[in-house]
This record gives C-alpha cells, sequence and structure tokens, in this order.
C-alpha cells in the first residue's frame, strides 16, 4: 500500500510518499519533500496566515511531483491520500485537505485526515532506531508542549500540558526580546552557544509543582525584564540571556520528562515537534535517560519540522493498525483547534 501525504498546517508545505507491505513491522519512507516558507515570513517577524495559505496552493502539487519522480512512481500507483485535518491555521488546513481530497476524487482513491500532533507523536517511527510501544512522549511542537503515554497507535493518555505559553513560544517570545530575527527559537539557540547559561537566574515554572503540567508564560516576563534592567548593556550580554533562557525551558523540560517516565514506570521516552531538535535539550536528556537506564528516540533532524512524511507515516500505521478508516465521500473539514486527548481511536 502506498500513502500519499500533504502537510499544511502552518508555514511549511510538506509533501511525502510511504509504503505498508505486510511483511514489514512497519512502514517505510519512500521519498518526501518540503518547502519552507521562511523567508516570505521573516520581513513581517512572525506567521502571516494569508500568505500561508497561498503559498500552500502554489506549492503542493509540484512537491507531490517531485514525490512521486523520487520514488519512481507515479500518481496512479497510490492507493491512500492523507492530510492534516488539524490543528493548525484554517486557511492553511484547507489548502492541503482540499488539495489531498481533490486528488483522491481525481484518482477515485480513499482519503484520511491526520492529526497533526500525532504526526508528530509517530515520526521517531521513520528514524533508524525506532521506539516501541509503550513509552512516554515529550511533544514540543510549535504552540505545544504535552507528556504523554502511548501504549500503541491511537491510545494515547494525557499526562500533562502548558496551561499558558508552551516551550516553542517561550523561545520565539524571548528571541524577539532579544531583537534576533524569525524563526526565533533556532536563532536564541544559535547565539546562546555562545554565551553562559548561569550568567542570569531565571525562573524554572513549575518545576517542584508536583504535576506534570508546564508554564512559560512567567519566564518569557523574567526575560522581559532582565533584558530592561540591561539597557543599553544588553548587545554586551546578549548572549548570556539567550543561554540563560535556553537553560531554563530545557531544564524544566528535563525534569517534567524524568517525572513522568517515574509515574509511569515507563523506561522509554520519545521526543518529537520542532523543539526536539535543540541540542542542548537532547544532550541534557540523553545524558539523565542513560544514568536511569532509559532509552530515548528522536525524529531525524530534518523531520523534527513539520513535514509530509509524519503524514504520511501517521496514516500508515493507523491503516496498519485497523485504527483508521480511509473514505470515499471525499467531504472534508479541518479543525484548527483539537486536542490529542480527544482523538478517538477510528478519526479520520
Amino acid at each position: 500500500m502506498l500513502v500519499l501525504g500533504f502537510e499544511s498546517s502552518c508555514d511549511e508545505t510538506g509533501v511525502a510518499l510511504v509504503e505498508r507491505t505486510p511483511g514489514d513491522a512497519r512502514p517505510r519512507l519512500l521519498s518526501h519533500a518540503l518547502y519552507s516558507q521562511v523567508r516570505m515570513h521573516e520581513a513581517y517577524g512572525g506567521v502571516v496566515p494569508e500568505l500561508a495559505s497561498r503559498d500552500h496552493i502554489r506549492r503542493a502539487l509540484p512537491l507531490a511531483d517531485e514525490v512521486m519522480t523520487q520514488a519512481g512512481r507515479t500518481l496512479a500507483d497510490v492507493d491512500v491520500v492523507a492530510f492534516t485535518r488539524g490543528p493548525g491555521l484554517a486557511g492553511a488546513l484547507l489548502v492541503g485537505a482540499g488539495v489531498a481530497c481533490a486528488l483522491g476524487a481525481a484518482l477515485d482513491r480513499p482519503v484520511l485526515g491526520v492529526h497533526h500532533l500525532e504526526g508528530h507523536l509517530l515520526s521517531p517511527f521513520l528514524s533508524a532506531d525506532p521506539p516501541e510501544f509503550p513509552f512516554v512522549a515529550l511533544l514540543v511542537s510549535g504552540g505545544h508542549t504535552q507528556l504523554m503515554r502511548v501504549d500503541g497507535v491511537g491510545r494515547y493518555e494525557l499526562l500533562g500540558e502548558t496551561i499558558d505559553d508552551a516551550a516553542g513560544e517561550a523561545f520565539d517570545k524571548s528571541a524577539k526580546l532579544l531583537g534576533l530575527g524569525y524563526p526565533g527559537g533556532p536563532a536564541l539557540s544559535r547565539l546562546a552557544e555562545q554565551g553562559d547559561a548561569a550568567a542570569f537566574k531565571l525562573p524554572r515554572p513549575l518545576l517542584h509543582s508536583g504535576d506534570l503540567d508546564f508554564s512559560f508564560a512567567g519566564l518569557k516576563t523574567a526575560v522581559l525584564t532582565q533584558v530592561k534592567k540591561l539597557g543599553d548593556g544588553l548587545d554586551a550580554r546578549r548572549a548570556d540571556v539567550a543561554a540563560s533562557t535556553e537553560a531554563a525551558i530545557v531544564d524544566v523540560l528535563l525534569a517534567k520528562s524524568l517525572a513522568a517516565l517515574k509515574v509511569t514506570g515507563l523506561q522509554r521516552l520519545v521526543v518529537a515537534g520542532g523543539v526536539g531538535a535543540n541540542r542542548h535539550l537532547r544532550m541534557q536528556l540523553d545524558e539523565a535517560c542513560a544514568r536511569r537506564g532509559v532509552r530515548v528516540h528522536y525524529p531525524e533532524l530534518a523531520l523534527c519540522t513539520d513535514n509530509g512524511a509524519m503524514i504520511a507515516m501517521a496514516a500508515a500505521m493507523r491503516l496498519q493498525a485497523g485504527v483508521g478508516t480511509a473514505r470515499r465521500d471525499y467531504a472534508f473539514d479541518v479543525r484548527p483547534r483539537w486536542p490529542l486527548a480527544e482523538l478517538a481511536a477510528d478519526a479520520a
């Protein structure tokens, strides 16, 4: 079975082709292509939804042609067309859903809507070192920071989540306060490499709360306060503020992840989403988990951000597990707000 997947939830257009065969333990990625809109949105300091939607329209089908050419297949070979149903920007989601359903209708193939966060959650199965169920998952993607217990495809238990700003938002907003470019998170991390993480004592919100929830709004406020204190001296200390900010975020993510492992008694951790590419976070998690005999799994670095491969893989794994139903009615809707905890086992 060949699954063609489209991702268009925000500012990246991703298309990928995944193959599932009865003898394989898991589906395999045949080809994928990604177009990032970063340079277009950079001038505005953030994503402009209308521009994002228009660009998805331009990119989706050419990327699909590129993916099919890479794999040496044709659209006629596709068995299922998958797309991101939500969460994300409404207009951007509608583009991907519309293209996928139109293509499915033209090819007389069924379509399957996929939860964006489930795509991130299952993306480590695309790596050379895939995890095994069950595991604890740390999802740190854009506006989402969550800890989940994952017992199988479609079997997710929410352990904790952010009550305000997510980790990715804390990176981006702090970067903006420091006058860094868009996207802010990667820029802050690069600058942090040159700074002293112990230079400023920034708060670690909810670090000792006794639960598995997160909160990063207070950290952003603390960064703002520190920036104002430094005033004209900020330029000389910008790298130190960046390093101290990154350290505060990573400390919280690390502590909560280890607490989730302890609560569940599981010995396997999956880290997924854009922030999961952070070098400092990976290093800290690797060291702490190695001391506890815990295995840690990540997606390949190129697949940490939004991409079509994770959508095609999630669709293929749902079909393989018998918890997803591909449909031929081609009527679609999107869910800009769609908590992963609400995802039913047979959601399409």
